[in-house]
């Protein structure tokens, strides 16, 4: 598992993610609304919608909220139609590699808001096309090792379209390409196999080991971006040890 995925992991066990529920309900409300804009109000005919509204679920956003978000992506709304996609790359300290995808409605403040973080905490904004290279889109399905039986897991998993089952400690890692997600993700459900999480990710092609000192600088960063209105998803490539996770999350 990634250093930054054990991060997450982490800040789940310790309520984080709860305690700032009202903004997360933004930013899925804001990739709804876009989702919807650019490809119409019906999931089944909208692939990015339906992973959209399936986050959204996901994170237990109500029904209505769902609802009001694709209903404002499919209307006239001036808030809609001004809300754009864009990326950033960049690197935090020890060279990792940092790519940050972003839902905004004014691109010179939020370029502003991410170079005050990368210079902030020690990192740098890069270039379009300095990092991104080195990520590649894929679908990951985390099964916990006692919620199923790992024979079987691996049966459902490839013959619904997965690429690979890895063993990880103390879950099963279930990748796939993100057009047989969706698919995948369908099968272990209709199996009754529980997952503790499941997403469309950018995983990076190779990680940084980081000591404490760096590891504290990045996730330091790592964790200003996200609390961004705008940023939807930040993704880096360094791994942290156990030992040295330890550390720095006591």
């Amino acid at each position: 598992m990634s250093g930054h995925s054990k991060w997450s992991t982490i800040k789940r066990k310790k309520g984080a993610a709860d305690a700032k529920r009202g903004a997360l309900f933004g930013k899925l409300s804001k990739a709804i609304t876009v989702a919807a804009r650019e490809g119409g109000g019906d999931t089944e005919m909208n692939p990015a919608l339906a992973l959209a509204v399936q986050k959204a679920k996901d994170g237990n956003m109500p029904n209505d909220n769902i609802q009001r978000a694709i209903d404002k992506g499919t209307g006239s709304g001036a808030d809609a139609a001004a809300i754009e996609r864009i990326t950033y790359e960049g690197y935090a300290p020890g060279g990792v590699a940092v790519l940050i995808d972003v839902l905004t409605d004014n691109r010179n403040r939020t370029a502003s808001d991410v170079r005050y973080v990368f210079s902030k905490n020690g990192g740098k904004l890069g270039t379009s096309g300095s990092v991104a290279y080195l990520f590649e889109r894929k679908g990951i399905i985390l099964v916990p090792k006692d919620a199923a039986d790992e024979d079987e897991l691996m049966m459902i998993a490839l013959e619904s379209g997965a690429e690979d089952v890895e063993e990880q400690e103390g879950d099963y890692r279930v990748v796939t390409s993100p057009e047989e997600f969706t698919a995948v993700r369908g099968a272990l459900d209709e199996a009754g196999i529980p997952y503790e999480n499941a997403e469309i990710t950018m995983e990076p092609q190779n990680s940084i080991d980081l000591d404490a000192g760096t590891a504290r600088q990045t996730l330091r960063l790592i964790d200003a971006l996200e609390e961004n209105d705008d940023v939807q998803e930040v993704y880096a490539n360094f791994d942290i040890s156990d030992e040295v996770m330890a550390e720095v999350a006591s």
